[in-house]
């Protein structure tokens, strides 16, 4: 049963209600004000909408579809990572947009148990990312210096002008290309390894390029966050400037929880 102070206000009779872009679902029906920050760069005011011991954090927003660039994408992230400073919170997929507050509060009475259920899963946990890349000056100089056909191929044709050396210069880089491969993949094993004891859940997500050994998330207890930086700086120390490790820490939980709310599923539909 809906308490009476969990549902916010809504506009005055006759006022049209404008569509409720929906950034997260958190722990808590207390309403809430999170600042002018909403997303479409119109400065509206996020809040909350609540419902039996869960709410949905909203701003006021016209119906449609919105562009994934830069400028919207930072806003949704950062209305969620404010709303993570004093919530836990289950991320909506971006451009999540109700027609009205009473489709956002049908959304939270049908979906109250998932939300419940989820949000105790993830509580009191947090997301870290990780990105380790290959300096590449450094990596190949130790290739060359570590793998002896192409030290000894290297060192045959280093008196050689490059018309007569072609073929074996084009060898040479299907070579480091090769063990540069080796190198990634035993690495990338090597850190997986020592940190996914640490961790409640792990995600890897596409490497953007050849250099990257790893670009992973990790779902952390919080308690466990500073055996977890001890772990990553103890792998950088023993790989030296042979790798740049890029540690972002408490994000909320995207690559574990993204929400997908298909509001269409909530028009004309009794609360």
């Amino acid at each position: 049963m809906t308490s009476p102070s969990a549902l916010s206000t809504l506009p005055p009779a006759g006022t049209p209600d404008p569509g409720k872009y929906i950034y997260c679902i958190i722990d808590s029906d207390v309403p809430e004000l999170f600042g002018p920050i909403g997303v479409g760069g119109q400065g509206s005011e996020v809040r909350t909408i609540g419902l039996d011991g869960v709410g949905a954090v909203v701003s006021d927003s016209p119906v449609k579809k919105y562009r994934q660039d830069r400028e919207n994408m930072l806003a949704h992230e950062r209305a969620i990572e404010t709303v993570m400073k004093t919530h836990t919170v289950l991320p909506a997929a971006f451009s999540t947009i109700a027609d009205d507050e009473m489709m956002v509060t049908r959304i939270l009475t049908r979906e109250h148990d998932r939300f419940v259920n989820l949000l105790a899963g993830i509580k009191g946990k947090t997301e870290v990312g990780l990105k380790a890349i290959f300096e590449e000056s450094v990596v190949c100089e130790q290739i060359v210096a570590k793998y002896g056909p192409i030290r000894e191929l290297k060192a045959k044709i280093a008196h050689l002008p490059p018309q007569r050396s072609y073929y074996q210069r084009i060898e040479i880089g299907r070579m480091v290309e090769s063990a540069l491969k080796q190198e990634r993949e035993s690495i990338r094993e090597e850190i997986i390894s020592a940190l996914t004891p640490l961790a409640v859940d792990v995600v890897t997500n596409l490497a953007w390029n050849d250099r990257m050994i790893l670009n992973g998330a990790f779902l952390l207890e919080q308690q466990r966050t500073g055996d977890f930086d001890q772990q990553v700086e103890q792998l950088s120390a023993r790989h030296g400037d042979k790798i740049r490790f890029r540690l972002v820490g408490s994000v909320p939980p995207f690559n574990f929880v993204n929400l997908a709310i298909d509001t269409r599923d909530y028009r004309n539909v009794p609360a």
